[in-house]
């Protein structure tokens, strides 16, 4: 048996760092949205009982490294599954860029194995599995307009965010978000809105959620990486309604209600930078 699944990007529309907790981990309230820039798995049963990753892209790991990898033989080992599966991840979403590319395509391979192998598992026990593979991960499951809080595992649906054009631009180094965790300074970080953010979203008040966007992680990033700063700013000089670092970084973003004004900005990056996406949020 055969089966297909689509893995969406995922964007911080806020991301605010309150304080680290005594276990290392740093305390999050975030805002995430879904886009429609979105890898796809294809996931086939094989008679050996094992684990095959193919990919479309040479450097991706292939092994117990793939996150991909590690959901499934969660899965695996806590339902006593004995099939084997061969796993392709065609992937589009660009690598180690603040998108959750990594943590979408582990929540898409759970909810394709929960139909697969028919085991009834609601949305919610199959993100609680996803917080054990990673911080992203629950949230992806859902794929949906929420705040999540804690360090990822605790999620909580809004409506869906005012519908937009989305401008993706991701600079041609990557980051590691352990390594931006680990150089940030609580005292010199912004805190955005979130509670405002919310109710903009509630209200399906686009200007108030443009006015409102945030990152706490912006100022580590952009210090280590200024060209974050200035596709920011050439986002905004070429008329977007908002521009902001998604996740840790380095992938940037802009929000456009008027797809003409997101064509203009996204063929005035494409000599910028080479990965350069233009996509609508999803509902």
């Amino acid at each position: 048996m055969e089966i297909m699944e689509k893995a969406p990007a995922k964007i911080n529309l806020g991301l605010d760092i309150l304080g680290k907790r005594p276990d290392g981990l740093h305390e999050l309230s975030m805002v995430m949205a879904s886009i429609d820039l979105a890898d796809r798995l294809h996931l086939e049963e094989i008679p050996k009982n094992k684990i095959i990753i193919e990919t479309n892209k040479a450097f991706l790991p292939t092994d117990k490294k793939n996150h991909v990898y590690e959901a499934l033989e969660l899965v695996k080992d806590r339902y006593q599954i004995d099939t084997g599966l061969k796993v392709h991840i065609h992937k589009q979403i660009p690598v180690a860029a603040g998108l959750g590319g990594g943590s979408t395509d582990s929540a898409a391979a759970l909810r394709a194995v929960n139909r697969l192998w028919q085991l009834g598992l609601s949305i919610e026990e199959l993100a609680a599995l996803g917080a054990e593979v990673g911080s992203d991960v629950p949230y992806c499951v859902y794929s949906q307009t929420a705040l999540v809080e804690g360090f990822g595992e605790k999620v909580t649906l809004l409506p869906s965010m005012p519908q937009c054009w989305v401008v993706v631009v991701k600079p041609r180094m990557s980051v590691s978000t352990r390594s931006i965790f680990s150089q940030i300074v609580m005292e010199d970080l912004y805190h955005p809105d979130i509670s405002a953010l919310i109710k903009a979203i509630e209200t399906q008040d686009y200007q108030m959620m443009t006015e409102n966007l945030g990152n706490s992680m912006e100022v580590v990033t952009i210090k280590k990486h200024p060209i974050i700063q200035r596709i920011k700013d050439r986002m905004l000089k070429y008329g977007a309604d908002a521009a902001m670092m998604s996740g840790s970084g380095p992938t940037v973003y802009g929000l456009c209600h008027k797809r003409s004004r997101a064509q203009h900005i996204y063929n005035a990056l494409k000599g910028f930078c080479d990965e350069v996406y233009l996509v609508r949020t999803l509902k």
